[in-house]
């Protein structure tokens, strides 16, 4: 609502006590947006869920950037580039977790697959709490010739894999950068990772070898905002 009420279509709420959404329906129709009460077996249905708070927005498609705006963004920031290559995540809770990092670490972009990856859904867009409205994501067809058009700007590309040789925290980042973290369980593909500059690792002290796609994303989104902040010596 906040970040593109244009966004909305038609917002449904219960039947039953709304008094917590009261304020959230008067900005509704201050926007001009049309709301609609309706039975819990109706929102339900709506939701996909029962596990709601008594409102379901209808919302229009997600509309995709083009790389170049990516691109775009980052030279008008006059900050270091700082682009997210996401190689095949399929879970849209990864994927929105993802999108909620990336946007409070301030990412210019976000770069998915068209195939074997899930894209911008209903529930991508409810685990970032909001953030794809934030974030520039551009879907491509072409990871591999998408870093070599990054590689032309002048961006670094680094991959991260449990294989990695370099340790995240013994990594440069504090220059223009892409980072690319693989599918859960799968990892970068080869031909993707033979387009990284170099592959670096997280240290792993306990017996489990690897962590969650989104969490491990949050961990090296802040290394970088680490380093940028307080640099390497």
């Amino acid at each position: 609502m906040k970040a593109n009420a244009a966004h909305i279509e038609k917002v449904f709420y219960s039947d039953k006590d709304h008094s917590k959404t009261l304020n959230l329906l008067a900005q509704c129709r201050e926007k001009r947006i049309k709301v609609y009460k309706e039975g819990q077996e109706r929102l339900n249905l709506l939701a996909g869920t029962s596990k709601h708070q008594g409102v379901v927005a209808l919302i229009s498609d997600f509309k995709y950037r083009e790389l170049a705006h990516i691109i775009d963004a980052w030279k008008m920031s006059g900050e270091k580039a700082l682009i997210l290559i996401l190689d095949g995540i399929e879970d849209p809770h990864n994927l929105g977790a993802i999108i909620r990092s990336a946007e409070a670490a301030g990412v210019h972009g976000i770069i998915i697959p068209k195939n074997r990856a899930v894209s911008v859904t209903s529930t991508v867009e409810k685990v970032s709490a909001g953030a794809v409205e934030h974030v520039n994501i551009a879907m491509v067809t072409n990871i591999s010739k998408t870093i070599d058009e990054l590689k032309k700007e002048g961006l670094w590309v680094a991959g991260a894999e449990a294989s990695g040789e370099a340790s995240l925290f013994k990594s440069d980042f504090n220059c223009d950068i892409a980072l690319v973290i693989g599918g859960e369980g799968k990892g970068i593909r080869h031909l993707v990772k033979e387009g990284c500059d170099f592959i670096f690792s997280i240290p792993m002290k306990g017996k489990v070898n690897s962590l969650n796609a989104s969490v491990s994303t949050a961990l090296v989104l802040y290394e970088v905002v680490r380093q940028r902040e307080w640099p390497l010596q």
